[in-house]
């Protein structure tokens, strides 16, 4: 007789079904969209070509993917194997993350046949075709990156040698030279989807307009990172019981001032350069933008990451990784929608439902993915050396963490 305990466990979670739901509407609005056009889901236009899609699954997914090239460098370049549980979890992470960004590009620019077109039709004039390159070939290198934890549960399963043990030696043989391309690929496309915005010229706010924008985008990429694997691990930890020394979150948190600092004296050095320093105090909204941007994103989270309070509470790291995380949405918001001139007669632009229900859709496929990935295979395979430390004991978190 089943026990009602055995029939609980068997019940997918309440949010899970939820993600489903949300996936399923996601699909109904694709079909709509292919079958329709994109004038039947979304309130795009001449004079606003880039709506929602673009800023948030774009220019927001393929930086907020940056944990696998960051983590990669730490562990494996710079030799720091005290994150070494955090790197198969965020390569995970990237992987599923620029996935979902071909999935968004797909219905945004329709005709999903020819995504491969580009390589028999190339146009080596555009910073589009180096991004599209970059995105394609770090997808083989984070699929063979993450591929060891396939072939290590298929050894758990004591499947026959050479079902797992062949390609497995391959892949750890060639793990530093995938890593390296990683890290150089990365590189490239964080440039170049700031490159593009300088073909914007004058409809881009002053604020924004710089030549070193290509190198802005990257270093924001690197600072953004180390906070995604933080939030990712703290949620992790919670829902799957992965046991990690608060020491690894403190350290990330530590490491990820260095890129701040950077960022924010080449962000701030940039404006003084160009002789800008008086449309920060005029040019309402834009500067209020700006100002947002750069505390909330920047200069709030360096102080708190800091603090010794901050170092010793999860809550506390989690919020401020988190600060990182929205500091960049709102930069990219602001470089290609919120200041981005709309070309005049056209209104303005505010997404439909359907728009909204694309990105989050593809969003709750991909925490689907990354939920059965960390119940089936072995993705915190190291975590098991890496429990509490009894030396010391976090402060509490922050009730809204």
């Amino acid at each position: 007789m089943t026990t009602p305990e055995a029939k609980k466990e068997r019940r997918l979670p309440v949010g899970t079904m939820i993600l489903a739901l949300l996936v399923v509407i996601f699909l109904g609005v694709a079909v709509n969209r292919f079958a329709n056009g994109l004038g039947a889901v979304s309130n795009m236009s001449d004079g606003r070509a880039w709506g929602l899609w673009i800023p948030f699954d774009l220019f927001c997914g393929v930086p907020l993917a940056a944990g696998g090239f960051t983590m990669a460098a730490i562990v494996y370049i710079f030799n720091n194997k005290k994150y070494l549980p955090l790197a198969r979890p965020a390569i995970l992470t990237a992987f599923i993350g620029y996935l979902l960004v071909v999935f968004a590009l797909l219905v945004d620019l329709g005709q999903p046949w020819h995504i491969f077109r580009m390589i028999w039709n190339p146009n080596i004039h555009s910073p589009l075709y180096e991004v599209g390159w970059c995105v394609m070939l770090y997808n083989v290198v984070l699929a063979l990156e993450f591929a060891p934890a396939i072939f290590e549960k298929l050894r758990e399963l004591h499947l026959p040698a050479p079902t797992w043990k062949i390609p497995l030696r391959t892949l750890h043989m060639i793990e530093i030279p995938l890593i390296i391309a990683g890290i150089v690929i990365s590189t490239g496309h964080q440039n170049s989807l700031g490159s593009m915005l300088l073909l914007m010229g004058n409809d881009l706010n002053q604020l924004w307009y710089t030549p070193i924008l290509p190198l802005l985008f990257f270093l924001h990429a690197v600072c953004v990172g180390p906070a995604m694997v933080i939030i990712e691990a703290t949620v992790s930890s919670k829902v799957f019981g992965h046991k990690l020394d608060i020491g690894i979150f403190s350290g990330l948190g530590k490491i990820l001032c260095i890129p701040l600092v950077i960022y924010l004296l080449f962000k701030v050095g940039d404006i003084v350069v160009a002789g800008e320093v008086g449309a920060l105090f005029s040019g309402f909204p834009a500067n209020a933008w700006w100002w947002a941007e750069m505390i909330i994103g920047v200069v709030l989270p360096l102080i708190m990451f800091l603090l010794p309070v901050v170092q010793k509470s999860r809550g506390w790291l989690f919020v401020s990784a988190l600060l990182v995380v929205l500091g960049l949405i709102l930069n990219r918001f602001n470089v290609t929608l919120m200041n981005l001139e709309m070309r005049p007669g056209y209104g303005t632009y505010f997404p439909t439902w359907m728009e909204i229900a694309v990105s989050v859709g593809l969003f709750s496929g991909g925490m689907i993915v990354i939920m059965l990935a960390n119940k089936f295979l072995p993705v915190m395979k190291h975590d098991e050396g890496h429990g509490e430390s009894h030396k010391e004991k976090p402060t509490e978190a922050p009730a809204s963490a």
